[in-house]
This record gives C-alpha cells, sequence and structure tokens, in this order.
C-alpha cells in the first residue's frame, strides 16, 4: 500500500521534481554536460558483457568501495563497474581514482519512470547497494526485473531504525528481496533483521579498507616550503557554523603561537563566497586557495575552498578537527586521517560514524570532545606536546591496519553473484 502510495506521489510530482533539479542546476550543484541522466538518460552505452553496478550516495561512501571495485575488477576482469552516486562531488572525485573497467554515471531521481529507464539501458547483472540507500521505486524495479541485488556496508542508526520499524510491512517489502545483507556492525545486522532482511551477515566496516586519500607530491612539495616550521592544525571538511568555531579557536590559539596557520577545509566547495565573507569580518588574513592566493608569512587562515585535495591537507598537518561533528550533522570518517598520521579530534555529533568513533576512542586513536567550546584548549594540548600526539596517530593507525580482512570478507560473501549468475539467496 505505501509503495504504490509512493509511486503516486512520485508519479503525479514529475513537473516539481522537474523543477527543482533545474534550480539544483543553476545553483551549481548538478552537471549541466551530463543533466539527463538524473532522468535516467545517458549518452554513454553500455558495455558488452557482465556489468556490475554499485550505487553509493555521495563521497563517503564512494570512497569506501574503490578498494571492492579493484579487487572486483581484479578477480573478474572481463566484469565491467557502473558506479552512481548523488552528488557532483563525488562523481569529479570518482573520475580520477576508479580503475580501468569502471565507470560513473549520476543516480536518477527515484521516479518509476526515470529508474525503469536506467534498467533498461544499462541492464546490470548484479546490483550493489551501499550502506542505506534504500529507494522504494528502484528497489521495485529491481525486484521486477529480476535483478539480483545486494545491500553492502549496511548501517543504520537508532533513529532511522525506529522510523523504518513504524512501517515495518514497508521495510520489509524493501530489504527483504535483497540476496545478501552485510553489515558494518552487529548492532546493524541485529536491525536489519528485525526489518525482514535475511539472510544478514557483519563481516565489518568497508571504510577501513580504502586506500590513503590521493595527493598532488609536487602541490605538497610546494605547500611545505611555503609554510616551513609555522605550527599547523587543520580543520576538515567543515559545515555551515563550523567555521566560526575554527576561527574563534585560531584567535585563542595565537596568543600562544603568533604565527599559528590554520587550514579550513570546507566540506562542500560552493561555500567558498560565504565562508571568505566570514574571514573577512573576523578580521584575520586569509588566502583563499580557489583563487590560487598564496600562503605567505601573513597569512593566518588558508581557506582551501577546492574539491579532491584533502588528502593534501591531511599529510599537512599534525593535528585534525573532523568537521560535521560540532554541529549536529553527524561526523565524517576519522579513518581518513587516521591513515595519514594526523592526530583527531571529533566534536560531540559522531552518529554517523558512532561505531568507528566509538572504536577510535576506546583505542585512544581519537579524542572526542563533549563541548566545542573545548576545540582551542585541545588543539592546544596536542600542539606542544609530540609524545602525547605520536601516541594517538600511532594507535589510529594501528586501528586502520588491523581491519584489512574486511574487503576480501565482504569479496566471498558476493562471489555467487560476481561470478555465475543466479538469484538464489545466500543461506
Amino acid at each position: 500500500m505505501l509503495s504504490m502510495t509512493y509511486r503516486t506521489l512520485t508519479d503525479l510530482g514529475a513537473p516539481f521534481i522537474g523543477l527543482y533539479m533545474l534550480k539544483r542546476r543553476a545553483e551549481g550543484r548538478e552537471d549541466p554536460k551530463r543533466f539527463g541522466e538524473r532522468f535516467g538518460i545517458s549518452k554513454r552505452p553500455r558495455p558488452p558483457g557482465r556489468l556490475v553496478w554499485c550505487h553509493a550516495a555521495s563521497v563517503g561512501e564512494a570512497a569506501s568501495i574503490l578498494a571492492l571495485i579493484g579487487k572486483i575488477r581484479a578477480t573478474y576482469p572481463d566484469t565491467h563497474i557502473l558506479v552512481t552516486t548523488w552528488t557532483i562531488t563525488s562523481g569529479r572525485m570518482l573520475a580520477s581514482r576508479l580503475p580501468e573497467g569502471a565507470f560513473h554515471q549520476y543516480m536518477p531521481v527515484d521516479r518509476m519512470g526515470y529508474v525503469k529507464r536506467f534498467l533498461r539501458h544499462w541492464k546490470p547483472d548484479f546490483a550493489l547497494l551501499i550502506e542505506s540507500e534504500l529507494w522504494p521505486n528502484m528497489l521495485k524495479a529491481l525486484h521486477e526485473t529480476k535483478i539480483p541485488t545486494a545491500l553492502i556496508n549496511g548501517r543504520m542508526s537508532t533513529d532511522s531504525f525506529k522510523r523504518w520499524h513504524r512501517f515495518k510491512g514497508w521495510a520489509e517489502e524493501l530489504v527483504g528481496d535483497f540476496v545478501v545483507t552485510l553489515t558494518q556492525t552487529e548492532e546493524d545486522r541485529k536491525r536489519y533483521t528485525a526489518l525482514g532482511a535475511d539472510p544478514v551477515r557483519c563481516p565489518g566496516n568497508l571504510k577501513y579498507t580504502a586506500k590513503p586519500l590521493p595527493v598532488d607530491e609536487a602541490e605538497l612539495k610546494n605547500l611545505r616550503a611555503a609554510i616551513g616550521e609555522r605550527p599547523l592544525w587543520l580543520f576538515a571538511s567543515s559545515h555551515r557554523g563550523e567555521e566560526k568555531m575554527a576561527i574563534e579557536a585560531h584567535q585563542k590559539l595565537r596568543a600562544k603561537w603568533p604565527n599559528l596557520l590554520t587550514i579550513i577545509v570546507p566540506r562542500h566547495a560552493v561555500r567558498g563566497n560565504e565562508i571568505s565573507e566570514i574571514l573577512s569580518e573576523s578580521g584575520v588574513a586569509t588566502a583563499r586557495r580557489s583563487n590560487k592566493e598564496p600562503i605567505t608569512a601573513e597569512t593566518e587562515i588558508n581557506l582551501a575552498d577546492t574539491m579532491g585535495e584533502l588528502g593534501l591537507f591531511y599529510r599537512l598537518a599534525p593535528v585534525v578537527a573532523l568537521g560535521g561533528s560540532f554541529i549536529q550533522v553527524g561526523g565524517h570518517n576519522p579513518i581518513e586521517p587516521a591513515q595519514l598520521d594526523c592526530a583527531i579530534i571529533l566534536g560531540p555529533y559522531m552518529h554517523n560514524f558512532s561505531a568507528i568513533a566509538r572504536e577510535f576512542v576506546t583505542q585512544k586513536a581519537a579524542i572526542k570532545l563533549d563541548k566545542p567550546a573545548r576545540l582551542a584548549a585541545t588543539v592546544e594540548r596536542l600542539l606542544e606536546t609530540p609524545a602525547e600526539r605520536a601516541q594517538y596517530t600511532g594507535a589510529a593507525r594501528l586501528l586502520a591496519e588491523q581491519k584489512s580482512h574486511v574487503l576480501d570478507d565482504v569479496l566471498k560473501e558476493l562471489t555467487p553473484w560476481l561470478a555465475p549468475k543466479t538469484t538464489t539467496k545466500s543461506k
């Protein structure tokens, strides 16, 4: 009943969907050259042979499956891999990081006409949905076309579980057809099982298997030369409201280190103008990277409002505060800075990565603050005590290395559908 209601609403809402997507394009949140992909229209032909389709929502989810994609291609070299995402940032990231034989498209809006057009064109032999991508019309169309579908790296927060449990019949209709559901944690496994998924297994979190973020070595060398021996810290993947926290922390820390350099990398580079105005109002000397403004001795804050360069700044910064966790966004992935020898500070709000954050804090691989106001004091402590900083970076690197088995475990679970064609459930 709810599936039919949802389908009817999305069908009737076609004009509003179109206007909304046009608004996104005007705001620079869509690729105008590939806008048709949002409606299931692709200019790219389907490659011959077997095709596996992987869908990840945005940058974090897409990065988490790059190692798996590489492993699938190495194990089954005749299989092509289509990777879809929603955000333009993730599309640009994947363009430079996907292996040969894998390619990117944008996910169509979840309206039945669009998703059926998408499936008719690509005809995937196997579909892999990442984390929590439960789009009702797409799942219905996959079931009707008998395309075996798995959910991998599945996660479900407490709040999401409560919401889905109120509509348990609909939830079971959505997750019950997965040939296998692979979750990040035992907690996630229990929640998906309670909603009707079967079988559900817990090999662990694929985010631990991602390769370190890439870097332009020449640019890394140039920036190290420009910064020299100055004390430095990074506020990574900031969201609206967090830049002011970073500026306040910077101003407090300058009392101890007058030559301090603070780097702010916003989660969304399109906010560059907005953040630049905030920095200007605060009176701090700023170098804006998107304008190619160099870091000089007078620069207090470097606004790195570019895309795809987080790996560069993680390699530069000994101390990193992870954005999205100081306001109720839910945080971002601490494994990425852990792989690059950063001492990591998390804010109070890490609910999107609760299991990973819990592991990091338990293993003394990160510091989790109960109040954002403690940011400056924590950065100061880590900058002035190299021995303590080294303890955190070493523990973080070790934790990431201990999870390397996850990739092989996930691939083993998926083997029945990656090799021969089958619709038989794994038991």
